[in-house]
């Protein structure tokens, strides 16, 4: 094995070990999400892309991005949101062929009754997390930054 082939391996081990990290965190968000507000992991991630936006609206092709979805996959998702009364979707004004997702208020208290949910799954996820030691080392460097 030369030394590329180590640098393979170690990038290898490096995605592996962040799609475990990533893995064990998500399963916990959607067992807390879905338990306490009857959310996915993903509705809950729209939702709060939504509320961080100026004006609180984004396109789709945005949300797309954000949640990390097809823009089929986005389409079903805003429409369940939609049904269950947690966002609407308006044209733009610019371009009829736009179109924006908007948070309702139904959608934004569930998502202010959500949040601590997310945040103490998260934190009880990275706590996990940090007692396996293949993954203790990155869950160290995603607090690197807000040590003071």
């Amino acid at each position: 094995m030369g030394i590329a082939d180590d640098a393979v391996e170690i990038r290898a081990r490096g995605w592996r070990t962040l799609a475990a990290l990533h893995g064990l965190i998500e399963a916990g968000l959607e067992r807390s999400l879905q338990r306490e507000h009857e959310l996915s992991v993903v509705e809950y991630t729209v939702l709060d892309a939504l509320s961080r936006q100026d004006g609180w609206h984004m396109r789709m092709q945005q949300l797309a991005r954000a949640a990390a979805l097809s823009s089929s996959a986005t389409t079903r998702l805003v429409n369940r949101l939609e049904d269950r009364g947690l966002l609407t979707r308006i044209l733009c004004a610019e371009d009829r062929r736009g179109i924006y997702t908007e948070l309702t208020p139904a959608g934004q208290h569930l998502l202010a009754r959500a949040r601590p949910t997310h945040d103490r799954a998260l934190e009880e996820s990275l706590a996990e997390a940090r007692d396996v030691p293949e993954l203790s080392s990155l869950v160290d460097a995603l607090y690197a930054d807000v040590r003071v």
